[in-house]
């Protein structure tokens, strides 16, 4: 017997005109987590090594530049990768973020390149701060995902005989995967205590190593994950719906999940051969 959608407003509560919804109360509590948590691992003298800490303001400043990378970069891959024609024919409707339309993979890139840009202006090692970005990622990917179960968005592929598949309301009668949550399990809870055990084993002393972990660990979970879920109406399958074992074909998710999977092998190895730690001349600065 599949289960009902639970009827949730994707509008949490109204503050006169203005509509908060739990997509962008989900932002927010991805945000501060992990500020919270990353102003907790900065202070720890003991997890950097050589590389310099960032100090308290510094992490403050930091969340700014980190949330508008993510914004700009989640939006610009997502017009990009999965829907560029019709963008195209209205381009104004690249501006209307509050519409939806995020790709968790251009957000990655906006966040690392804000990062690296903030390290460099501040004198920091830009692997290092990267490093302690990853530790704290997976908050930010748990919320976002269960916002997505809560607007009914994204959701799995058919799954009638799953006992608890879900009927979405604006997918058809057929019950599905809740893939949402299954993305909220794998590339938030597991990989957040995948890399809260590797801060504590390694710390940021092998600077790349624990960004490593991070980039690998999504890319695993997002594969998987994606076994489950829909594809995008406007892409569907790209290729391989030949091919039995991929239950349906290569989804646009997977593609670019391998590249990542990739760099954060060649990080992680970097990294464990000492090839990213810092210099003395570094140092000594």
């Amino acid at each position: 017997m599949p289960l009902s959608f639970p009827i949730l407003d994707p509008v949490a509560f109204t503050i006169g005109p203005f509509a908060i919804r739990w997509y962008a109360l989900a932002y927010v509590a991805g945000l501060l987590g992990g500020w919270f948590y990353a102003k907790r691992l900065a202070a720890r003298a003991d997890l950097w090594g050589s590389s310099r800490q960032p100090k308290p303001m510094e992490i403050d400043d930091l969340i700014v530049w980190v949330a508008l990378g993510v914004v700009l970069g989640g939006r610009t891959g997502y017009v990009l990768f999965y829907n560029l024609g019709a963008y195209l024919q209205n381009p104004l409707e690249m501006f209307a973020i509050w519409r939806g339309g995020m790709s968790f993979h251009g957000g990655f890139l906006g966040a690392v390149l804000a990062l690296v840009l903030f390290a460099r202006s501040r004198g920091l090692n830009a692997l290092a701060l990267l490093d302690m970005a990853a530790v704290v990622t997976p908050i930010g990917l748990f919320f976002g995902r269960i916002a997505n179960f809560i607007n009914g968005e994204l959701w799995g592929r058919p799954a009638p005989d799953f006992p608890y598949a879900v009927v979405f309301p604006h997918a058809g009668p057929e019950p599905r995967h809740p893939s949402q949550l299954y993305e909220a399990l794998g590339e938030g809870l597991i990989l957040f205590i995948v890399m809260a055990i590797a801060a504590r084993r390694f710390g940021f002393k092998r600077p790349g190593l624990l960004g490593g972990i991070f980039v690998l660990g999504y890319a695993i979970a997002r594969i998987v994950c994606e076994f489950f879920r829909e594809p995008d109406a406007q892409l569907g399958f790209l290729f391989g719906s030949s091919i039995q074992g991929l239950g349906g074909g290569i989804t646009m998710g997977m593609l670019l999940s391998v590249p990542m999977a990739v760099v954060g092998v060649a990080f992680i190895v970097m990294a464990v051969r000492g090839y990213t730690r810092p210099t003395k001349s570094v140092e000594a600065a």
